[in-house]
């Protein structure tokens, strides 16, 4: 008879009493950020993280681990320490010393940070689809233990009831903000395993994924996967009628990725690394998605092109050795099932660029009926180009239908002036932003009639006016202008924007005292005076 052990890792029951109207997310991002210190949002994102996660798996384990003691129902005669109970159930087996619970008790001790490292290490060995994947990083020198159990007991204050599904709900949440917070921070650096969210729920909603395989090659830290998950949720539909398929070349994001799915329960067995990367390495070789989302790297010079020249993937026109884009939309379009589509951003050069073959490679495409829709972006949604970007959406489905009323029509929407600044260098889309454009688009598929042009947003544009304009796919051209409005007051305007100019100089004015007041303190305003 296996030996009782006492029930472990009750949640608090604090929870909503302690609540403000201020979201738990945010509450903790201050608390997180005000305990960072001196460490770097880059190093500090897997500190934070990897607590996260723990917390995450520690609490599901928990949750069955409390089942199994009960010995009621299905689980009489169970052993809570039988990891095969928890396999069964697709819950990561925690061992006693990796335990949130072991932890919070240990996180006042001076050496928590090697707990924390060992309690990473046990929980892989324990867990083969975890390997190399969880972060050690937690006895580092620049991590002050103190630090460290402080952040522990902000994440211990997160309000969870017990069940598994709250738990991954608002964990997981709280692991999706936390990952665009840190992206922010790292700016430029961030961009490169994070895709902003806004953007990311635009592809989606446009797309559809209700059911089939959802790939993205080059998966950063697995939003398009989150997001096509959700979307099916919220449309009632079942997560298991889709499936995922990823790569990464960057093997740090690639952890990320994992745990960011592993959080939300979504099975990752497919999601690839390797540092060759998609081209040189494809690790779906025979995969025919059903829906490809992806936001590949813009104007990438160095994707070993001149090793690639003659690889059977180039249907449409060997692209230039010097510039990635046309080889992923081509990699794309090599990885769709007859009827998949996909949607993708790229630099919005790709939509005018004849060099190296390129314009050859785009009038192909548009003649062979794949390019669905082109979407024009703002600028500033991206932390790590001001490059201006661009969505495009292929339709095999609509490629090889004779009979489709969309063969000969290529829908153009031009969203420029839509979206909002969250601060000085970023905007994001609203969420009535990607509903307008989403509806467009939607509407325009089904061939509905309550489809219209509408001057200035979207244009369904016929090949033959394509063909008149070069094949270029700038918006812009086919859209036009939008009809101005009689009540346009150019006095108001004119009062409104010197206002924000006056405005806007009154901030440099105290951003620049400022400066020579910190300049003082420490010794040399006098030498800038």
């Amino acid at each position: 008879m296996a030996k009782k052990k006492p029930a472990v890792g009750k949640s608090s029951k604090k929870s909503d009493r302690n609540a403000t109207e201020e979201p738990i997310e945010k509450q903790l991002w201050k608390s997180a950020d005000k305990l960072r210190k001196n460490i770097d949002a880059a190093e500090y994102k897997h500190v934070v993280l990897g607590l996260i996660f723990l917390r995450y798996i520690s609490d599901a384990f928990e949750d069955l681990y409390n089942r199994l003691l009960s010995g009621k129902g299905d689980y009489a005669g169970a052993d809570p320490e039988d990891k095969d109970e928890y396999k069964a159930e697709n819950v990561f087996f925690v061992p006693e010393e990796a335990r949130w619970s072991y932890l919070v008790a240990a996180a006042k001790k001076p050496d928590i940070g090697i707990k924390v490292d060992a309690a990473m290490d046990l929980i892989e060995k324990d867990n083969l689809s975890l390997k190399d994947v969880l972060p050690k990083v937690y006895a580092r020198g620049n991590l002050d233990p103190t630090n460290l159990g402080g952040l522990i007991d902000e994440i211990g204050k997160i309000a969870l009831h017990d069940a598994k599904a709250r738990s991954a709900d608002i964990l997981g949440h709280v692991f999706e903000y936390f990952l665009g917070e840190f992206a922010l921070a790292e700016g430029k650096k961030g961009g490169q395993f994070y895709t902003p969210r806004s953007v990311v729920e635009l592809l989606v909603n446009m797309l559809e994924p209700h059911k089939g395989r959802v790939f993205d090659p080059c998966c950063g830290s697995g939003g398009m996967f989150v997001q096509s998950e959700k979307f099916v949720e919220q449309h009632r539909g079942k997560v298991s009628d889709i499936s995922i398929y990823g790569q990464e070349s960057n093997h740090t994001t690639w952890r990320l990725a994992k745990m960011n799915l592993a959080i939300r329960g979504i099975d990752s067995s497919q999601v690839k690394w390797n540092n060759e990367g998609s081209f040189l390495n494809d690790a779906h070789k025979d995969l025919k998605a059903d829906y490809v989302i992806a936001n590949p790297p813009f104007n990438d010079s160095d994707w070993s092109g001149d090793q690639l020249r003659k690889d059977g993937r180039w249907k449409f026109g060997v692209p230039p050795s010097g510039n990635a884009n046309y080889a992923w939309i081509q990699h794309f379009l090599f990885h769709l099932a007859p009827t998949g589509v996909a949607g993708f951003v790229l630099a919005k050069g790709s939509l005018t660029s004849k060099t190296s073959g390129e314009g050859d490679i785009r009038k192909e495409l548009i003649e062979a009926r794949l390019v669905d829709c082109i979407v024009n972006l703002p600028p500033k949604l991206f932390l790590n180009t001001q490059i201006p970007a661009c969505l495009w959406f292929l339709d095999r489905g609509k490629a090889n239908d004779a009979k489709s009323k969309l063969r000969e029509e290529i829908l153009f929407i031009d969203a420029r002036n839509l979206g909002h600044l969250i601060n000085r260098r970023t905007k994001q889309f609203a969420e009535e932003d990607i509903q307008k454009i989403a509806e467009a688009y939607h509407l325009w598929r089904k061939s509905s009639k309550q489809y219209t042009d509408e001057p200035g947003f979207c244009c369904s544009a016929k090949l033959e006016r394509v063909r008149e304009l070069d094949y270029v796919l700038t918006p812009g051209r086919y859209v036009g202008l939008p009809e101005e409005e009689d009540d346009f007051d150019f006095n108001e305007r004119f009062t409104s924007l010197k206002a924000e100019l006056k405005e806007q100089m009154k901030e440099e004015t105290r951003l620049n005292k400022t400066i020579l007041e910190n300049l003082d303190k420490v010794g040399i305003g006098q030498k800038v005076q």
